[in-house]
């Protein structure tokens, strides 16, 4: 069978091409030729508007994360799925986010993580990628954490939050592992985990199993995340990979230190031992000596808490977020005028 044909029969490919085509074809009759200018979300969108737009029409597009990434993550952990290292799909997700990046102007990534990814593992050329953060609404967040919630925390415990989809690549069971952990070294805390996910009756099992039933509360989905953080002491978030989580620039925003492991881009996000302390990735031990030293000593916590704040007042700047994406428009608006 030709390489071509038998690469379009691979099960993965043939279903997120098929997807593909889909919006292509709904794409095709959005009249994108009243459009300025269009700026994509991911990758997939981007490699569809690409091929039905007008030709001067500019084309931006940003990336939050590496599908490539999490997709080899998820073969590897289901290798009941039979894709490895030679299989054609694990080559299609760089192939898709290389081919993405090219039919852009110009990609938007949110840290040097990305764009590294996006150089190193995708191909795509250094000046086809520019980087700058993510903005948050002050105004807003004040609003809600003033708010607060009607949660109230344990006499005599501090609280650990954790505001993260229950999903694999957020690290949700490695937590509870430190905090298993962290129970044999102290018993003055409890801990909020906040959202849903498809993992959550795994991790309720999990937590009975560590006997952290009585520590371990699990919140589902929270309207009111910064009411929470405002009775919260210590943030945390164990992921295995992430790109630049707004659960983290909330933490920083209301003042909490962040516990994080080295994943993607939270390093570029937490300074260790400036705003917040840094594990490696699945370091359980790591973790919860970190939980304990900011249980431990209220000075260094409220330090690290204040040097966050600060940090996210000045660099989460939302109204700094809207004008770079807006000298981007100008710039790829220009550059199409001039062909």
């Amino acid at each position: 069978m030709p390489k071509r044909q038998q690469m379009n029969q691979h099960f993965v490919i043939k279903h997120y091409e098929l997807e593909r085509y889909c919006m292509e074809l709904a794409a095709a009759y959005f009249g994108l030729e009243t459009y300025d200018i269009i700026h994509t979300q991911d990758s997939f969108s981007t490699r569809s508007l690409s091929r039905v737009k007008p030709r001067r029409t500019p084309l931006v597009s940003h990336v939050h994360g590496s599908i490539a990434r999490e997709m080899m993550d998820h073969f590897r952990n289901h290798p009941e799925k039979g894709v490895t290292e030679g299989s054609p799909a694990w080559r299609y997700f760089p192939a898709l986010e290389y081919h993405a990046a090219m039919a852009s102007d110009l990609t938007i990534a949110a840290n040097q993580w990305s764009k590294n990814l996006l150089m190193t593992e995708c191909g795509v050329p250094d000046h086809r990628i520019t980087v700058f953060q993510y903005g948050l609404d002050p105004a807003s967040f004040d609003a809600k954490y003033h708010q607060g919630t009607q949660l109230r925390r344990p006499a005599g415990k501090k609280v650990i939050i954790c505001p993260a989809r229950l999903v694999y690549l957020k690290g949700v069971h490695i937590l509870l592992d430190a905090l298993a952990i962290l129970k044999q070294m102290r018993s003055d805390w409890v801990c909020w985990i906040v959202g849903d996910g498809e993992m959550r009756g795994a991790l309720e099992q999990q937590t009975v199993r560590a006997s952290l039933q009585y520590d371990v509360f699990f919140l589902g989905e929270q309207n009111n995340v910064p009411g929470l953080l405002s009775q919260a002491d210590i943030f945390v978030h164990t992921c295995i990979q992430d790109n630049q989580p707004f659960s983290v620039m909330e933490a920083q925003m209301a003042g909490l230190p962040s516990v994080v492991t080295t994943a993607g881009g939270l390093p570029e996000m937490v300074t260790h031992g400036r705003t917040g302390l840094i594990s490696p990735v699945d370091n359980i031990y790591s973790t919860a000596e970190h939980l304990r030293v900011l249980l431990e000593k209220d000075d260094y916590r409220a330090f690290l808490g204040l040097n966050a704040q600060r940090y996210a007042r000045e660099h989460w700047s939302m109204d700094l977020m809207v004008e770079r994406i807006l000298n981007v428009y100008y710039g790829a608006i220009a550059q199409k005028s001039s062909m």
